[in-house]
């Protein structure tokens, strides 16, 4: 029930979030989206590093010197992998004018949501992939941190829920519908996390690439999507504040309750 419960936090965040096209105006101020965008880069960043790159590493001290390779190797692995889905997958970014990947008919609104898609995959495996190990019993991951990163996901979540919504409503979706696409960006998260817990027996003997594999994938989003976004447009500072506090909350998440 515990972990159940910890792989269906951040589907709630990105639920509650989608929500906000019910109860706001149908458009989000430049400064805001830029606010909640970099938040949620700050919250992947930080838990890509204390969540998955340094329980990688601890796990692997067998190795002496060369601990750091299965983080070095996963976190390559990661990056490369999300590059490749990046480049055959047909989406688009908010506020972008075209479309990335192959040529294609799909509706814009599709193209959106796939992009929020992809993005929420390697989020999905990064929670899944901490129960999994929590549930192998492998060290330095307790009960609490696997909370603390679920919690975490959730809350950057949030944001990224109405910024699904919002903008597809402004464009003339009905508020039901732009709902239910924010709602459905972020169904993947549950389903990769589940898909990766059922395979914990297996995966095991190489958790460290994994739970580096899966920091490579989210710094690869942060990179290639969040910080674009949160810079579009005339100079803010208001991404990096944001990002800062984003980084600053999932760090304490991650050490008062890890």
């Amino acid at each position: 029930m515990e972990t159940l419960l910890g792989i269906l936090i951040p589907f709630v965040g990105t639920a509650v979030g989608a929500a906000c096209v019910f109860f706001m105006r149908k458009t989000l101020a430049v400064g805001v989206q830029r606010a909640l965008t970099g938040f949620a880069a700050g919250v992947m960043v930080a838990a890509s590093v204390w969540s998955l790159l340094i329980p990688a590493i601890a796990q692997s001290s067998a190795m002496g010197d060369w601990a750091f390779v299965p983080a070095f190797v996963g976190l390559w692995l990661g990056v490369l992998f999300f590059l490749l889905l990046d480049h055959v997958t047909p989406h688009i970014h908010n506020n972008s004018v075209s479309a990335e990947g192959p040529k294609t008919k799909l509706s814009r609104v599709t193209m959106t949501v796939l992009a929020v898609t992809i993005h929420n995959i390697p989020e999905g495996m990064a929670v899944g992939i901490v129960y999994a190990a929590l549930l192998s019993g492998a060290s330095g991951i307790t009960a609490a941190s696997a909370l603390a990163l679920s919690v975490g996901i959730a809350i950057q979540n949030f944001p990224e829920g109405a910024i699904v919504s919002m903008p597809l409503c402004s464009e003339g979706m009905r508020k039901p519908r732009a709902f239910a696409a924010g709602v459905l960006s972020g169904a993947v998260e549950p389903i990769a996390a589940f898909l990766t817990i059922l395979c914990s027996a297996f995966i095991a003997p190489i958790l460290p690439y994994l739970l580096s594999f899966a920091a490579g994938a989210m710094l690869y989003v942060v990179v290639e999507e969040l910080i674009p976004e949160m810079s579009q447009g005339k100079h803010s500072d208001i991404g990096v504040i944001f990002f800062a506090v984003g980084f600053s909350l999932m760090m304490f998440l991650d050490v008062a309750l890890g």
